[in-house]
């Protein structure tokens, strides 16, 4: 798997494979498959650059940028910011008996 940054022709849909240098990238989406840990990762409509001759596939860099933001340990985790705890005013101090008589 390479990633790649594509640089588009005039007409935005073709450029040389640099693998077989015969055939066209063409952008297509396909099933992206990886594996985390023991679990095999699914991610169907994944934008691809495809060659007609050779199958080479090179993935769009942006989503896999997202891609690796949804699959990060800490997806959906809260993050915790050190934000400080408002504190309670204080109580007055009870007045003791003593205090009174005075």
């Amino acid at each position: 798997m390479r990633l790649v940054e594509p640089t588009f022709n005039s007409d935005d849909t073709i450029m040389p494979c640099p693998e077989c240098q015969a055939g066209k990238m063409h952008r297509s989406v396909v099933t992206y498959l990886t594996y985390i840990g023991d679990e095999l990762i699914s991610v169907p409509d994944f934008p691809a650059w495809v060659c007609d001759i050779c199958g080479r596939r090179e993935y769009d860099q942006q989503a896999m940028n997202q891609l690796s933001l949804l699959l990060s340990p800490t997806a959906g985790s809260p993050t915790h910011s050190r934000r400080p705890v408002p504190r309670a005013p204080k109580k007055p101090a009870k007045e003791s008996i003593a205090d009174r008589k005075s």
